[in-house]
């Protein structure tokens, strides 16, 4: 990443930090944060927060909205800071990297050396203003008209309106800023960015928006990219017969001035040479990018307006060059558009909605149908197939079956109406090897001299072009393009499948085309995001049955060697399963292939999977995956909100035709993902998080697990609706053998201690731990719940964190800690609203209960007066307590003495947390004081954020030099600064010293104490020193994870 993200979002403040987080989901293109969920985002610190962003986003969108959000929030400040950052590594970039100017040029095509043909080239015979204008427009068929749209000018005059009231130029209430226009048209391959752009254009020139004068200017990035270089003068009089008469004074001070830049992400040419060579010279020529470059930096027509059309991908490049744009996300087909579409296409409406069904019911194929050249491709192949009789479901199940559909059905000899066509296979090669080539060059425009060096002509290309995969550009004569993004994508999959055999004169020289391992790995992607569905195609075509299509349409050889190459990838370092964003991938990827024989094998090695279900599409790839794999043992799953119907506990089970289409739909696929309780006997652990499930859903889900032997050992639930889940769950885990560990945790657990008890009394229940946190119960409740511990024989850990107990339930609770039956071992009362009076009764079950060694009273407001009455009862020889914690307690330093005294006695405590206690420096005195008594047995001793300060460190320093069982120490978030750890130094150094973890918070800037810690750690090697790195509002006890 270009520039420091951390110390960025570490200069805000806790309120500055939460409204960043939530701009940032409003800026497009949201999908970029799917894989990501609100709630990580929404806990996430500053710090927690920059990495989530710059290892799991794209680094051109981090880079973009960072800056964006900065704006909105008025922090000019640090957004100037980003972007000067941003400009000073571009240029190192430059620098480092040399680029030339001649290889720039090269690199946009043809290499043009004379300038005299630069000039031939642009000069010509110009037609008239309104014939440039209209010529421009007739060029926006491909995705509006050249698709067998009936009402084509109908639709496309809504298409727009949606868009014109959000642009300063088309919206006359909109009041116009200080700054010229940059308005950037950002989305999807094929939505209509092009078409909204010369419609606008158009209006532009027509003079049909209001204070708009007719000079406009559309600059293709497709076309010029292949361009050698020219001055803007000629650049401009090839485009619009106006800038010749007007001459460069004129226009560049004319406010009333158009420029379309389309298509940036064709450009093909890195930031780092448009920054470093800007030009304000009409006369010099340049390469096209340059003089593109220094348009877009406002060095030339600074008062224009300009309109940019972009793929998301180039947003990233787009940003280092243009200030204050205004970014516009073009959807393409809404939902809507899509059914018109159908019905339009389709002469049998019941034919148009089964098919219109088909496409709706792939979550992926749906969302790629916001491109009107994919309805249409989608239209052509069901329609065919229904006018066969059909099922048009298996076409429809995955993009890649869609896609190669399409192909057999255009292109195959019977479909033109040919004869045998023996040089079809090596045609095939050649185009697949046009798109794979095009895919890793980042561009969809193909020229005459891109097919000579493939060894093929327009002839040898002739069924593609019939068929319409293959199409002539409408923008760049004699320039070929592929129907839509994702057939080149599609056909660039196919080239690493073909069989080198069918490669004829192209041999095997394509070294611009990288490896498997390449294409999926996730620098690559992330460089080149169109490289991410080439990935999906390619597990499509690795399945054996659409190989078999492929040769019996094409006769071609496809070879599945690949197949191979791809499981070695999925089983490699190259794909960690490192977050859940890594899951979703390979599930879809999976799924693609539609093969289970492939997908066993992917899971094959997979024991722990992290599951997070985002969206319909991500529950239909699991459903499909998860039920092959038979190694698992660790599950976590996690169920975004609005996959499931909420509140359907309305409708009594089995009232279907009640239901919502959309649960309708999704409630199989559910169905089929819960059925991997019954196909794999090795899942022990299952935790259930952060999950917005239903009525439906859970009532299946429970009854799956109930329906067959499973060896669930630990289950977890966690923020889990409706509320009825937890009762649900629970009445189906009476009696579960295997079940050791049980977690339930939400606010909503209403009415299931009842259920959780008779859980508890079941004579086959074996559970041993059991973690119950804000539970809404009675005090009846809270007494069954202490009576069923009485007659429970297996459960030795118990913790009841934020849980108010009522007088009569802790009364009650203490007394059954007292009975000779209970057998509990550990357990925690955090945050349960205990004051001191609570802690009498407590004190008198800690005098004759011999059984209980872990007690976590952390986060209750016992004070001193409280520790004075514990003391009393852990002071008692039959007490066993080894640890306590007294985090968040309100605890001063007289307390600390209290627990001074006790540990200078013959105390059982070996573990003890103070921590977020302004015990002071009396209170670490007394501490210290203690640890140098022989009779102190304490091993660990947790001190986090108690307002420590370097006057304290001698007498630790003493502590340590003397006391011979300290094993850990915590000190995190106290400042201790350098004369402090410096005064610790000298105690640890020492060989007797036993400590061997130490926890502090370091100043990672200060060089001083990085030195320091060096030496202490080559004078102690068993010493581990850990960086408290965690904030405050985050505190959780120390110990929490040693008491359970």
């Amino acid at each position: 990443m270009d520039f420091n993200l951390r110390p960025l979002l570490e200069q805000l403040e806790l309120e500055e930090l939460s409204e960043f987080k939530s701009l940032l989901r409003t800026l497009p293109p949201q999908d970029e944060l799917q894989h990501v969920s609100q709630t990580e985002v929404d806990e996430a610190s500053g710090q927690q927060l920059a990495e989530i962003l710059t290892t799991r986003c794209p680094i051109f969108w981090v880079e973009m909205v960072t800056i964006q959000v900065f704006d909105k929030m008025n922090r000019t400040d640090l957004s100037k800071r980003a972007k000067e950052e941003l400009r000073e590594a571009a240029l190192k970039s430059l620098q480092k990297n040399k680029v030339p100017l001649s290889e720039l040029t090269q690199a946009q095509g043809r290499s043009v050396t004379n300038p005299e043909e630069v000039t031939e080239s642009l000069e010509g015979e110009t037609p008239g203003t309104q014939d440039t204008y209209s010529s421009i427009w007739k060029t926006s068929g491909p995705i509006w008209k050249q698709n067998h749209w009936p009402e084509a000018s109908e639709k496309l005059h809504k298409f727009t309106q949606r868009y014109e009231r959000l642009v300063p130029f088309c919206n006359p209430n909109m009041l116009a800023g200080p700054f010229p226009h940059t308005v950037v048209l950002q989305g999807a391959a094929g939505v209509g960015k092009t078409t909204l752009a010369k419609k606008w254009m158009l209006d532009w020139a027509q003079d049909h928006l209001p204070g708009t004068f007719h000079s406009a200017f559309y600059l293709s990035c497709k076309g010029l990219g292949r361009q050698g270089p020219c001055t803007f003068a000629e650049l401009l009089a090839k485009k619009c017969p106006d800038a010749q008469e007007a001459g460069p004074q004129v226009l560049a001070q004319g406010q009333k001035i158009l420029v379309v830049i389309d298509g940036f992400d064709e450009l093909r040419a890195p930031s780092g040479p448009l920054i470093h060579d800007i030009c304000g010279d009409w006369e010099k020529p340049k390469p096209v990018p340059v003089l593109l470059g220094s348009l877009l930096m406002r060095k030339l027509l600074p008062k224009a307006t300009l309109l940019v059309t972009t793929r998301p991908e180039a947003l990233g490049e787009l940003r280092l060059l243009v200030e204050q744009p205004l970014f516009i996300e073009v959807e393409g087909f809404l939902e809507a558009d899509r059914r018109g579409y159908f019905l339009k296409h389709f002469e049998q409406q019941d034919q148009a909605l089964r098919a219109f069904e088909g496409m709706k019911g792939s979550p992926a194929l749906f969302h790629m149908g916001a491109a009107p050249a994919v309805c249409w491709v989608v239209c052509t192949c069901l329609k065919r197939q229904l006018e066969k009789g059909e099922d048009p479901a298996p076409t429809c199940r995955t993009p890649t079956s869609l896609f190669l559909r399409f192909l057999c059905g255009q292109c195959s000899p019977a479909a033109l109406g040919s004869g045998p066509a023996p040089h079809l296979p090596t045609a095939l090669h050649a185009l697949s090897l046009l798109a794979a080539r095009g895919i890793w060059a980042q561009t969809s425009l193909f020229d005459g001299e891109d097919l000579r060096q493939l060894g093929v002509s327009e002839a040898d290309l002739r069924p593609f072009l019939d068929g319409k995969v293959l199409q002539a550009d409408a923008d760049c004569e004699g320039c070929y393009a592929f129907l839509h993004l994702s057939v080149q994508q599609f056909l660039a999959a196919l080239f690493y499948l073909l069989d080198g055999a069918e490669r004829g004169d192209t041999g095997d020289c394509v070294p611009d085309i990288r490896t498997v391992r390449a294409l999926l790995s996730k620098e690559e992607r992330l460089r080149n995001p169109s490289l991410t569905r080439v990935g999906y195609f390619l597990f499509g075509l690795a399945n054996q049955e659409r190989a078999r299509e492929l040769e019996a349409t094409f006769g071609c050889r496809v070879s599945l060697d690949v197949r191979q190459e791809l499981l070695r990838v999925t089983h490699s370092r190259d794909w960690p399963f490192s977050s859940r964003a890594d899951i979703r991938e390979l599930m879809r990827c999976l799924y693609e292939s539609q093969e289970e024989a492939l997908v066993r094998e992917a899971l094959a090695p997979i024991t722990e999977l992290a599951l997070h279900l985002q969206s319909e599409r991500d529950l239909v790839h699991a459903s499909f995956c998860l039920r092959h794999g038979q190694a698992l043992r660790r599950l976590w799953l996690q169920v975004e909100k609005g996959i499931f119907l909420e509140n359907d506990g309305a409708s009594e089970p089995g009232t279907w035709a009640e239901r919502s289409q959309s649960d309708r739909h999704l409630l199989p696929f559910w169905m089929d993902l819960c059925s991997m309780f019954g196909a794999n006997e090795n899942l022990e652990f299952l935790d259930i998080s952060r999950s917005f499930l239903s009525t439906s859903s859970v009532r299946l889900l429970c009854e799956k697990i109930s329906s067959v032997p499973c060896s669930l050992r630990k289950v977890v639930l966690r923020n889990v609706s409706p509320a009825d889940a937890y009762r649900n769950f629970c009445v189906i885990l009476g009696g579960y053998e295997t079940l050791t560990h049980l977690t339930l945790e939400g606010n909503d657990q209403n009415n299931m201690l009842p259920v959780l008890c008779g859980v508890l009394l079941h004579p086959k229940c074996h559970l041993r731990y059991l973690r119950l946190v804000s539970c809404s119960a009675t005090a009846q409740q809270w007494a069954d719940l202490a009576s069923s511990l009485e007659t429970n024989h297996s459960l030795t850990c118990l913790n009841l964190t934020a849980n108010e107990f009522q007088d009569e339930g802790a009364r009650l609770l203490y007394m059954t800690l007292r009975h000779p039956k209970c057998i509990l071992q550990r357990l925690s009362l955090e945050n349960c609203h205990l004051t001191a009076a609570y802690c009498k009764e407590l004190s008198s079950t800690l005098m004759v209960n011999q059984r209980l060694t872990h007690l976590c009273l952390a986060k209750n407001d016992l004070g001193d007066h409280g520790v004075r009455l514990l003391c009393e009862g852990l002071s008692y020889p039959e007490c066993r307590l080894q640890t306590l914690v007294l985090f968040h307690c309100n605890i001063t330093s007289d307390g600390c003495v209290i627990l001074a005294t006790l540990l200078q006695e013959s105390s059982s405590l070996t573990h003890l947390d103070l921590g977020l206690n302004h015990i002071g420096v009396t209170g670490v005195k007394f501490l210290c004081e203690a640890l140098k008594k022989p009779l102190c047995h304490l091993r660990c001793l947790w001190l986090w954020g108690c307002a420590i300060t370097p006057f304290s460190c001698a007498d630790l320093s003493s502590a340590l030099s003397s006391n011979q069982h300290l094993v850990t120490l915590d000190l995190g978030q106290n400042s201790l600064e350098y004369s402090g750890i410096k005064m610790l130094g000298d105690a640890l150094k020492l060989q007797s010293c036993p400590l061997q973890k130490l926890r502090l918070k370091i100043d990672h800037s200060d060089a001083q104490i990085q030195k320091l810690l060096e030496e202490i750690k080559e004078g102690n090697p068993k010493l581990t020193i850990e960086r408290d790195n965690q904030e405050p509002r985050n505190n959780r006890p120390s110990s929490a994870d040693f008491i359970f």
